[in-house]
């Protein structure tokens, strides 16, 4: 038997090798679009606003479809999902460097979405279900490094991709690896993952998952549109009514009850969630700022917005052995403080701020972010029992894109508010100015309600 191989007929680090590609693929492919957007909007002549869906598309479509697609994972079998995900997402990325129109290309953004979902979906539970107890933490380790690497590079590749072979380049580079990544999961696995074969699949709380979440992030991005109040209303309640649902079925597709019994995972997620919404938005307006006000090319924004991924992958990587020492409560905690700082230096952004002021706030919001995530993490992953794993990684991932798509919608309604329809020009610049400091400072004022949030967990409490 090889090494790595295991008797019931995978290797289990050929398995680690597909899912890290997968987690650096699916980070970049939502992340460096953000610096190709003043390059898409010119081509397609698209207004600020418009230009928003374009990263919001894919974020709506991957939280929609993730807890469905890791619900019918566990039903009809990982791998199966897996593989089609990456066939997805290599069939839209050929669909968005073909885009003919800024429609076109939102909607290969939401096909690209759904297959993202289903690589996130399974990516993490394929690891836990391939990995012993005693191998399992070391692969998720990797995986979320991974995600960081992912996170890291996509401002610089893009930025260079996009100045040097314009910004289709960015999706055409990705259609390679979906398509090796599948080919290799179904020739050199030969197993499958199904503890959930035999259940009925949650159709109706899929369906009113998928239509309440649609329904408020589209609402919220509008505001104050007086369709889009009613719209996030409707969404609002339609979640309500959603949550009341699940709790009453034996095989929900979310499992709300962990939420309702464990303390330490409903708050844990609850920081994840405010945390994503208060900081990915940061890297959409930051790309705007530095090419249209400060006159950057999108290699020269790329290269400065690496400083705080870069930051966060060399924090988390220890951060997490702390938080295997110290409380996670408290680390997250301050992590979630230092980020509030840093938002709060990048409210005071002008005409005239320094490069070094900009790359001084994103160390700072890169150290905050690193030591927030990882013990965070750690911290869902060990309140939850061994049967659980697979639905507290799917939760960690509903609540990431969610948060992130609260924080595009956020970023947009303000765009939306002050600047309306219109493209960024010279004459709106001080418009432009006015709405990034109020979505800054809108951000660190979530981060501060963060902190509470993530002390509210109570003390630590591990899993055996």
């Amino acid at each position: 038997m090889k090494k790595g191989e295991t008797a019931a007929g995978y290797n289990k680090n050929i398995i680690l090798f597909l899912v890290i590609l997968t987690s650096i693929v699916n980070p970049f492919l939502g992340a460096a679009v953000n610096i190709a957007i003043p390059s898409i909007a010119r081509d397609f002549e698209m207004n600020a606003v418009s230009t928003g869906w374009i990263a919001m598309a894919f974020l709506l479509s991957s939280a929609v479809f993730l807890v469905p697609f890791g619900k019918a994972a566990d039903i009809v079998g990982r791998k199966k999902i897996f593989v089609y995900g990456n066939l997805i997402v290599a069939l839209s990325s050929l669909l968005c460097a073909l885009s003919s129109s800024g429609t076109m290309l939102i909607a290969s953004r939401i096909l690209q979405g759904m297959g993202s979902a289903m690589m996130f979906g399974t990516g993490m539970a394929i690891i836990t279900s391939a990995f012993p107890v005693n191998e399992r933490g070391k692969a998720i380790g990797y995986t979320v490094s991974a995600v960081y690497l992912g996170l890291s590079t996509a401002p610089f590749l893009g930025g260079l991709l996009t100045e040097y072979f314009g910004w289709r380049s960015l999706f055409i580079i990705t259609i390679p690896f979906g398509l090796t990544i599948a080919l290799t999961a179904v020739l050199a696995v030969k197993t499958e993952w199904a503890e959930a074969r035999g259940e009925k699949f949650d159709y109706g709380g899929s369906v009113i998952y998928m239509i309440a979440v649609s329904s408020f992030m589209y609402g919220f991005s509008k505001l104050p549109d007086s369709t889009a109040i009613i719209l996030t209303i409707l969404g609002a309640a339609g979640l309500l009514i959603f949550i009341l649902i699940e709790l009453k079925l034996d095989y929900p597709v979310m499992n709300i009850r962990l939420f309702k019994n464990n303390r330490v995972f409903a708050f844990s997620n609850l920081a994840a969630l405010i945390n994503y919404a208060a900081t990915f938005a940061i890297t959409f307006i930051l790309s705007l700022y530095l090419q249209y006000i400060k006159g950057l090319s999108p290699k020269g924004a790329g290269i400065l917005l690496v400083t705080q991924p870069l930051v966060m992958m060399v924090v988390a990587s220890f951060s997490g052995r702390m938080s295997d020492r110290h409380d996670p409560r408290i680390l997250s905690s301050l992590g979630m403080a230092i980020i509030s700082g840093g938002l709060v230096f990048l409210s005071f952004l002008d005409n005239a701020t320094a490069n070094g002021y900009i790359i001084s706030s994103l160390v700072i919001l890169g150290t905050g972010f690193g030591l927030f995530s990882s013990p965070n993490t750690n911290s869902i992953m060990s309140a939850v029992e061994k049967k659980f794993l697979g639905v507290a990684s799917a939760t960690v991932g509903t609540m990431r894109l969610t948060g992130q798509m609260v924080s595009m919608g956020i970023a947009t309604m303000v765009l939306n508010v002050f600047i309306g329809n219109a493209k960024i020009t010279g004459t709106n610049h001080h418009l432009f100015i006015h709405s990034t400091k109020i979505i800054f400072i809108l951000f660190s004022i979530l981060c501060f309600i963060g902190v509470f949030a993530s002390l509210a967990r109570g003390n630590r409490k591990i899993s055996e």
